[in-house]
C-alpha cells in the first residue's frame, strides 16, 4: 500500500514538473509576449519576466520592442529632371503595439520593407538631381512621413530614414565633374581678378607717392636690382624705368618750348625795330616834304644840261629825281638849254 502510494506520488510529481515546464515561460526585458487563448487574443500583454500559460490552449508570440535597423535595397528611377539614378536607404524602426503587430499584419518586418522600397522610388520621382545630392536632410523627413503613415496601423513606429547612397550615371559624373570644374575655374578667375585690382589700387597709390619725391624712384630701382642680384643669377636684368623716359620726354619738350619762345621774342624785336625804322623814314619824308614850298612843286624838264643851265644864270638851286626833275612854276617860261648862250661858265 506504501508502495504504491509511493509510486503515485512520483507520478504526479513527475506530472506537475512536466506540465509546470511546459507552462513556464521568461519574457525579456526588450520583448512582450502575446498571447492566443483558442485562437483569441488574451486580455493582456504579458511584461518582462516569469509568465504561465496553459499548455495546448495557450500559444505565446514574443515581440521585440528594440529598434531594428533595415536596409532597403537599391532602387533604380528617374528624377524629375530626366536623370537615372539608383537610390538606397535604410531605416530605423520599433513596434510601439505588440499586439498590433501580431495581430494586424502577418509579417511586420516585410511590410515596412515594402513600403520603404515603394516610398523611396516615389521620392525619387518627385525630386531633382540636386535634391537627392544636396538637401538629403529634407527627403529623409519626407521619406519618413511617407513610411510612418501606414506603419501605424502594424503597432510599428519610424524612428527615422536616412539615403545612404546616390549612384549616377558614368555620363552625369563626367558632366557633374566638368561643370565643378567649370565653377572652380570661375571662382579662381574671379579671386585673381579681384587680386589684380587691389594690387592696382595699391601700385596706382605708389606711384602717386614716388610722383611727389624723384628720388623714391631711383631708391625702388636700386632696391630690385639688391633683390635681383640676391639669388646669385650670372645675368642681371636692370629694368628701365618708364617714368626716366617720361622725364626725358618733358625735359625735350621744355627744351623745343624754351627754344621756340627765344625765336618769336626775335621776330618781335626784329618787327619792333622795322617798324621803328619806318617810323623814322616816314617822319624824315614829312619834314622833307615841310621845307620844300608849294610854289617850289617840280614840273617836267626836258633834260639834266637845261637844269644846270638855269641853276647858273639865275643862282636857284633845283632838285632832279632819277627819271627827270620837276622845276618851280616860275621856271616854266625859262628858255630851253640849247637857247642858251654857248659861252657859259
Amino acid at each position: 500500500m506504501v508502495g504504491e502510494l509511493v509510486t503515485a506520488g512520483v507520478a504526479l510529481a513527475s506530472a506537475g514538473a512536466v506540465y509546470l515546464m511546459a507552462a513556464a515561460r521568461v519574457v525579456k526585458q526588450y520583448e512582450r509576449g502575446v498571447v492566443l487563448r483558442l485562437g483569441r487574443l488574451a486580455s493582456e500583454v504579458r511584461a518582462p519576466g516569469f509568465t504561465m500559460i496553459v499548455p495546448g490552449i495557450d500559444r505565446m508570440r514574443k515581440v521585440n520592442m528594440q529598434i531594428v535597423t533595415m536596409p532597403v535595397p537599391a532602387q533604380e528611377g528617374i528624377t524629375r529632371d530626366n536623370v537615372t539614378v539608383r537610390v538606397d536607404a535604410v531605416v530605423y524602426f520599433k513596434v510601439v503595439d505588440a499586439a498590433d503587430a501580431v495581430i494586424e499584419v502577418e509579417d511586420y518586418r516585410f511590410a515596412v520593407s515594402q513600403v520603404a522600397q515603394t516610398s523611396l522610388r516615389s521620392i525619387i520621382g518627385k525630386s531633382d538631381l540636386d535634391d537627392l545630392l544636396s538637401n538629403r536632410e529634407k527627403l529623409n523627413q519626407g521619406l519618413a512621413v511617407m513610411i510612418d503613415s501606414p506603419a501605424l496601423g502594424w503597432g510599428v513606429q519610424i524612428d527615422r530614414v536616412e539615403i545612404k547612397d546616390v549612384s549616377l550615371p558614368e555620363t552625369m559624373k563626367r558632366s557633374m565633374a566638368r561643370q565643378a570644374e567649370a565653377t572652380r575655374d570661375r571662382r579662381a578667375r574671379v579671386i585673381n581678378a579681384d587680386a589684380e585690382l587691389q594690387a592696382s589700387k595699391k601700385l596706382a597709390e605708389a606711384a602717386q607717392a614716388m610722383s611727389g619725391q624723384p628720388a623714391a624712384l631711383q631708391l625702388r630701382l636700386l632696391q630690385t636690382v639688391v633683390a635681383v642680384a640676391a639669388e646669385k643669377n650670372s645675368t642681371l636684368v636692370l629694368p628701365f624705368p618708364v617714368e626716366l623716359l617720361r622725364f626725358l620726354e618733358r625735359s625735350g619738350l621744355q627744351a623745343q618750348a624754351q627754344t621756340a619762345q627765344a625765336e618769336a621774342a626775335t621776330r618781335t624785336q626784329a618787327q619792333a625795330g622795322g617798324q621803328a625804322e619806318a617810323q623814322v623814314q616816314d617822319q624824315a619824308q614829312d619834314q622833307s616834304q615841310e621845307r620844300v614850298p608849294v610854289e617850289q612843286q617840280w614840273q617836267p624838264v626836258a633834260s639834266r644840261e637845261a637844269v644846270e643851265a638855269v641853276e647858273a644864270v639865275e643862282g636857284v638851286e633845283v632838285t632832279t629825281s632819277g627819271d627827270g626833275g620837276v622845276l618851280s612854276p616860275e621856271l616854266e617860261k625859262l628858255p630851253e638849254a640849247e637857247d642858251l648862250p654857248k659861252d657859259l661858265p
